[in-house]
């Protein structure tokens, strides 16, 4: 499996060089990746599960206020016996089976992490939806400049922006346009994969990404 060459814009749009990608994170073919759609959606859900607060919660029989006492006598009224004014069946009585508070998240190793998001990236990689741009260092945050670096990219499609941490000003620069994610490389995760058409890395967040991801793999190895 060779790597995947990977287009360099500048913050004009033109060509500024090429890029070597790791062949087992760009380079998956789109077989592998439909034959693991199921992967990538388990973590996708894991993690929108993850994401929620869980403090729903209602009040039942034993947390409203009132009913310590029995609203009319057990027998000779004619009426239906009743314990207390705030059992179910009353009006301002507690609910029955509502939800509780509770822990939604789901047990996700990080080797099925790091499977799903290689087949993601490989999934935008092999529909041409994966772009480098080399920033020049801007010196002063400018959300015009950033435009049009995206828009050569991307088209002005949402897109996924990746940053190294060093890259304060081109992340200032695009933190207002409606059409992009900006995250860092150390952040990039599956979901933020797949709610973007266009996946874009600055020319320091892509040598910080596959850094790291090479790292990783040869600890496993």
């Amino acid at each position: 499996m060779a790597n995947v060459t990977l287009n360099v814009t500048d913050v004009k749009g033109q060509a500024a060089g090429t890029v070597e990608a790791p062949a087992e994170i760009f380079g998956i073919s789109a077989e592998d990746v439909h034959a693991h759609i199921p992967l990538i959606h388990q973590v996708v859900i894991a993690q929108l599960a993850a994401a929620r607060q869980g403090t729903h919660a209602v009040k039942n029989r034993a947390k409203v206020s009132g009913g310590g006492k029995k609203p009319w006598k057990q027998k000779g009224t004619g009426r239906a016996r009743q314990g207390s004014i705030r059992a179910p069946q009353w009006y301002h009585g507690g609910v029955v089976h509502g939800p509780v508070p509770r822990d939604y998240s789901q047990r996700t190793p990080k080797k099925m992490k790091a499977a799903a998001l290689r087949y993601i990236l490989s999934d935008r990689a092999n529909a041409g939806h994966i772009g480098v741009i080399d920033f020049g260092g801007i010196e002063t945050p400018s959300t015009k400049t950033a435009v049009t670096a995206l828009n050569a990219v991307s088209s002005n499609e949402f897109t996924t922006v990746v940053f190294s941490r060093d890259n304060i000003n081109e992340w200032l620069s695009v933190r207002n346009i409606p059409t992009v994610h900006p995250i860092f490389a150390d952040q990039l995760n599956t979901y933020d994969v797949v709610t973007a058409k266009y996946v874009v890395f600055s020319k320091e967040g892509f040598d910080a990404f596959v850094a790291a991801k090479t790292k990783s793999a040869t600890k496993e190895a």
